[in-house]
């Protein structure tokens, strides 16, 4: 381990012990001054307000500061939940949520017996609403491995804690094709820059770079999408409203059927976005890819992994 992810680390383990000793409300405010802590001292600001003024370049400025406030408090509400979640789930549902919409949407997906692709975005505490789904739909979570082994180890185990089996981006393909012929769950994200391996679809009226993991795995298996807006309710409390399923149409190994149904789950999220514009990480560069002038076969690391398989006849 590096001397700074050592340092990190230690930094991580003491917070959380801190956070993990308080009550849920208790961290979640503690939290949040913290997030807003961050923004003060300019973490990423920069970033942040750069892609909301790409996205909303109808409104002035005072809105989007407003908005950025609001979401680095948020972040920090979400930072210190991760310290509280096995112990949220324990928990009666009403506590901890006040909105539960659509499930019975998941249940529609879950029979037609593909297995089901639950994607987000970065809205709002995703993974505790993904664990909450995953009471119901034993899930496995495709995940991307933080840089730093120390603070990997510690997200995993509160990962595991929360009951997901964790599949890695790449590797993990093969248990993820396997997981949903069987009929299994998967919870995916799908909405950060994707870089020249993405396929480029519009979000907030600019081509973005996308990645094509969920619309290939989808096409692969005939498992639905089953898109989920996460939020935060007033009181502090979770919201979760699951939508109709997309259901996969062509064939993964072309191109343009892969482009549509990213577009079409892309097209979900700029809706939720729109509604609630505080709950979406923008410290990300999204639109950091520039779309190139010709296109081209998408070749994400699932899709690599996935081909394969198919490859070697799996």
């Amino acid at each position: 381990m590096k001397p700074s992810h050592w340092v990190e680390t230690v930094l991580l383990k003491g917070v959380a012990g801190r956070l993990g000793a308080m009550s849920w409300p208790a961290a979640r405010d503690a939290g949040a001054r913290l997030g807003s802590t961050l923004g003060a001292l300019g973490v990423r600001r920069r970033v942040a307000r750069a892609n909301l003024a790409l996205a909303f370049p109808e409104q002035d400025a005072a809105w989007r500061e407003r908005v950025l406030a609001e979401h680095y408090e948020e972040l920090g509400r979400v930072a210190a939940e991760y310290t509280q979640m096995p112990r949220m789930l324990r928990a009666p549902r009403e506590r901890v949520v006040a909105r539960w919409e659509g499930e019975r949407n998941a249940l529609e997906a879950a029979a037609i017996g593909r297995g089901v692709i639950f994607l987000t975005g970065h809205l709002c505490n995703f993974e505790f609403n993904a664990a909450i789904l995953g009471q119901t739909f034993p899930m496995a979570l495709l995940v991307k491995p933080l840089s730093n082994p120390g603070a990997e180890a510690w997200l995993s185990d509160v990962r595991r804690a929360c009951g997901f089996e964790l599949l890695p981006i790449g590797a993990g393909v093969r248990g993820a094709v396997r997981r949903l012929r069987a009929g299994g769950a998967l919870a995916m994200l799908a909405d950060q820059d994707a870089r020249r391996d993405g396929v480029f679809v519009p979000f907030f009226g600019r081509l973005a770079s996308t990645p094509t993991g969920p619309a290939w795995l989808s096409l692969a298996t005939g498992a639905p999408i089953v898109f989920g807006i996460c939020s935060r309710a007033a009181d502090g409390r979770h919201e979760l409203r699951i939508l109709p399923p997309l259901l996969p149409d062509g064939d993964a190994h072309d191109a343009e059927a892969v482009r549509e149904l990213t577009a079409r789950h892309t097209a979900l999220l700029e809706a939720a976005v729109r509604e609630r514009p505080q709950d979406w990480f923008w410290l990300h560069k999204r639109w950091k890819t520039p779309p190139p002038l010709a296109t081209r076969e998408p070749a994400s690391p699932v899709a690599r992994g996935a081909r394969e398989l198919s490859q070697k006849g799996e």
